[in-house]
């Protein structure tokens, strides 16, 4: 198992070309965020937007709209139990963030199903919180696409069949094989498995112990996949690496680190990223 390091941001994260349009850098959409948990999915599109992807959108609840307006006036939003609207949606993305705030119920289970029907094999997907659990539980075929799981330990639980006593690298490995796409078991010192290898995040702390951190990463994910392409293995690790590092960084100086600090955080840390030479220490408040 490698440990990732900050190579893999400058690997991933350059400056943007002067001659680009916001579909230069890719389109998102993001699914959940039902009536109990509208912050879900806002603190993951916050996090796909200030991650730099062109056009984010976000399918919800409706009761969750004015406040994803209020907070993020940069996003789009539509109802997620308009299929019609969904299913075109969907069609005309580069990535779907599906999962923060989507609940268990039938309704977001219909959700869950109109998104995969839907999907196809040049988009990425990234499958996280409520919609891991509905897919474990309901034995759900596959959405087609470029799949990365973002599950933490017990919703790994569930969709691998492995106790956490068990998650060992080997028996991850072996089922992140059976599953296929890219596995991020969420843990102090997240670990993440894919076709091409398995990578361990060495920095991270308890400041990041706190609600919608997951969803943060989510959108992150979502962003960087959306916006870089060319790699989306490289994009997923470059943005789990990002989300501890900016949030070490604050826990210097904070007992906690909140999620929507990350976000806020993010544009400064990338433009550091880009402009950085092999040798810079990055870092966005010195």
């Amino acid at each position: 198992m490698q440990e990732l390091d900050e190579k893999i941001l400058r690997q991933v994260i350059k400056p943007r070309p002067q001659e680009s349009f916001k579909g230069t850098f890719g389109k998102v959409l993001l699914v959940g965020g039902n009536h109990q948990y509208g912050g879900a999915i806002i603190m993951a599109a916050t996090a796909a937007v200030y991650a730099g992807a062109g056009l984010v959108t976000v399918a919800c609840d409706p009761l969750n709209v004015t406040a994803l307006h209020t907070q993020l006036p940069e996003a789009m939003v539509i109802d997620f139990h308009d299929q019609t609207a969904l299913t075109k949606l969907v069609a005309q993305v580069d990535t779907v963030v599906i999962g923060p705030g989507l609940g268990t119920e039938a309704a977001s289970l219909a959700v869950l199903q109109t998104v995969f029907a839907q999907t196809k094999a040049a988009q990425t997907v990234v499958i996280d919180g409520s919609a891991i659990t509905l897919l474990a539980e309901h034995r759900l075929p596959l959405s087609a696409g470029q799949l990365i799981f973002t599950p933490h330990q017990m919703e790994w639980q569930r969709l691998s069949g492995l106790a956490i006593a068990d998650q060992t690298p080997t028996a991850n490995q072996a089922a992140q094989a059976k599953l296929g796409g890219m596995v991020l078991v969420k843990k102090h010192h997240t670990e993440i498995y894919a076709s091409t290898g398995s990578w361990r995040l060495p920095i991270g702390s308890a400041a990041q112990a706190v609600g919608g951190m997951g969803d943060t990463l989510a959108g992150m994910i979502g962003g960087f996949c959306a916006q870089f392409r060319t790699d989306v293995t490289q994009a997923a690790l470059a943005a789990t690496y990002a989300h501890s590092a900016i949030a070490d960084q604050l826990a210097e100086n904070q007992y906690v680190v909140l999620p929507h600090q990350i976000s806020h955080a993010l544009p400064a840390f990338m433009k550091k990223v880009a402009q950085s030479g092999p040798d810079h220490q990055i870092g966005f408040m010195n």
